[in-house]
């Protein structure tokens, strides 16, 4: 898909419909002329509902929409009638979508399930008949409730990507070439920094039928925590994955200090990134000589399981995707 159509951000007026009035009606019929209060309830108006959708990955379809505006309730009539309730609007999104309010920046709701619906702006309520406040003391009441009014609110849907696997690192760093290796996914590979301008997905056929998501994410240089390069804006499809995996190319001058550096960009984005689990990917490693494998091994001081890959001529790819599994199981 071409990069201009991800679109993980939208601003979105949404207006739920207002509730039908309530009837003041009185039961007349041939043989009962002045019959007692009879009037029904008005209908509820309608939500705007926002339910997850798996053959979605872009809101693109919303960039567009700017209005979400839900019918009003229909109007209580004789008999007890209750109206007609508002039609509600769904507005259907891909999973990991979090709708926010512009307005003070709260979260409204989290769609993470598919066919899960989340009510984000409920319709007013329907006004009460006048059969409601009957009484001993007033058995003839000539007054209903009117309905309630609907809301409006704007509401900023966000995309945050579902995957098990994130890839970290920095640009060039061989990203996309790996899940264009071990996936059907086809992004974007030059050799210029910022070549993937938007989040990728792919899907990895492991061993015995299963599979696992892995997201490649533009890369992030230093300061992106700050809003420098373009880090800022995809870091949060970063909170949503199970494992990260960082890339780091096999050329690099100090591979412990890059591996360091993107840790403490995730940790000034969100702390809570550390929490999940790391692993390490060497990147472009059809480069190295034995004594050169031998040497990056043993200035290798990191906590974490690593592997010596190339993209290009498949290696050390089978051992990648089985430390990959165990991770995230």
């Amino acid at each position: 898909m071409a990069s201009s159509n991800f679109i993980d951000h939208v601003k979105v007026c949404t207006r739920s419909g207002a509730g039908g009035a309530g009837s003041a009606h009185f039961r007349r019929e041939k043989h009962v002329p002045k019959g007692g209060p009879d009037g029904g309830d008005g209908g509820r108006g309608g939500n705007i509902i926002l339910e997850g959708n798996r053959q979605l990955w872009t809101l693109l379809h919303l960039r567009y929409k700017k209005h979400a505006i839900a019918r009003n309730g229909g109007p209580g009539a004789g008999s007890g009638k209750t109206g007609a309730q508002g039609k509600d609007i769904i507005l259907q999104v891909p999973l990991g979508t979090v709708a926010k309010s512009a307005e003070t920046g709260a979260t409204i709701a989290e769609i993470t399930e598919p066919g899960k619906q989340h009510v984000i702006n409920s319709g007013g309520r329907g006004g009460l008949g006048n059969i409601h406040f009957k009484s001993s003391t007033n058995q003839s009441p000539r007054y209903a409730q009117p309905g309630e009014s609907g809301k409006e609110e704007w509401v900023i849907l966000e995309l945050k990507l579902l995957a098990d696997v994130g890839l970290v690192g920095f640009p060039n760093a061989g990203k996309s070439t790996l899940l264009s290796t071990i996936t059907a996914a086809k992004p974007e590979i030059a050799d210029y920094p910022f070549t993937t301008l938007v989040p990728n997905l792919g899907v990895v056929a492991y061993r015995d039928h299963r599979s696992f998501v892995m997201a490649d994410i533009p890369g992030i240089i230093e300061g992106a925590s700050e809003g420098k390069g373009l880090g800022l804006r995809f870091l949060r499809h970063i909170e949503r994955n199970s494992v990260l995996l960082f890339i780091i190319p096999a050329d690099s001058p100090d591979i412990v200090n890059e591996f360091t550096v993107l840790l403490q960009e995730l940790q000034r984005y969100n702390p809570e990134l550390l929490d999940k689990k790391r692993l390490l990917a060497i990147t472009k490693s059809d480069l190295l000589d034995e004594e050169l494998r031998n040497e990056i091994t043993e200035e290798l001081s990191l906590p974490l399981p690593y592997v010596f890959i190339s993209s290009v001529l498949n290696q050390g790819l089978e051992q990648l995707n089985d430390m990959i599994w165990n991770a995230l199981h």
